[in-house]
């Protein structure tokens, strides 16, 4: 677990899955040759062997009236196509719960999109059927992303029943508000609009008392992607328009005072973008 003050905001992020090795089919281009090259990224992002090193997780925000949980990872029980992924039996709740976040307590689940490993705890399996695993939350779902994933030929794009498992229950629910790309979710915080990796995919930023902070999403994936940011993922739905987008932000946020958070990043997760030639680096 790693925490964060920002201001009056407490932010807690929950590890489900971190692992080394595996990525590459994520981000195609990061070869062992390829990253070892990039120093910085050891030992916290990559290893000596040049295997990139991620994690998902969830970031709960916690401002003086709202628990809200950014992204909620894989889940549970559901049938996937990547094996480390497929009927999981992980103990995401019980590690909510540990650091004092029971999953009655948050008010506001937040998807940054809709990918598979953003929503998997949305719902959970009980009595053989997906029910909401936060009962007192509503759940925040873009509008054009609802939108993207929702239209025809969508279910035969993704494979997995993400939509029937993890998306549909909570609408069924009457848990779901669909919002814009720059919904205010909170007193200081907001959605930022970084389209690109897909259609409606949103980053949160957070602003509090002079402080400052971003949660990526996955419009950086992981931080190689600053010294490289010409490196789509594989699950970009527009590779050049996540390409535009992650060099806009870089641009935006190096040498300033804005700490980012990456929503894949490995412990420490966490840094500030900083300019290294004429790319960048995360000063952690």
């Amino acid at each position: 677990m790693n925490q964060w003050q920002v201001g009056d905001v407490k932010i807690t992020r929950v590890v489900e899955l971190e692992v080394a090795g595996g990525s590459r089919f994520i981000l195609p281009d990061a070869t062992r040759e390829a990253v070892q090259p990039i120093s910085w990224l050891a030992p916290h992002f990559a290893d000596a062997d040049g295997r990139l090193i991620m994690s998902i997780h969830a970031l709960i925000v916690e401002t003086p009236d709202r628990r809200i949980m950014v992204d909620t990872c894989l889940g549970n029980d559901k049938q996937r196509t990547i094996p480390g992924w497929h009927m999981r039996e992980g103990p995401f709740l019980k590690d909510i719960a540990a650091t004092g976040y029971p999953r009655d307590s948050i008010d506001t689940v937040l998807c940054t999109h809709l990918h598979v490993d953003h929503v998997g705890w949305n719902t959970m399996l009980v009595d053989g059927k997906w029910v909401p695993t936060f009962p007192n939350a509503r759940y925040l779902i873009g509008r054009k992303e609802w939108d993207h994933w929702n239209g025809e030929g969508a279910a035969q794009r993704r494979g997995d029943d993400i939509m029937g498992d993890s998306v549909r229950p909570v609408f069924e629910a009457g848990l779901v508000d669909l919002v814009d790309m720059d919904h205010a979710v909170a007193d200081g915080v907001w959605l930022e609009p970084t389209p690109g990796h897909t259609p409606g995919h949103v980053s949160v930023r957070i602003s509090s008392r002079g402080e400052d902070a971003l949660i990526t999403g996955d419009c950086i994936h992981h931080p190689c992607q600053m010294a490289r940011p010409d490196w789509a993922s594989s699950a970009d739905s527009d590779p050049d328009a996540a390409r535009e987008t992650r060099l806009r932000l870089l641009d935006r946020y190096a040498d300033g005072p804005v700490l980012v958070i990456g929503t894949h990043f490995a412990t420490p997760t966490a840094g500030k973008i900083v300019r290294d030639g004429l790319v960048y680096r995360l000063d952690v």
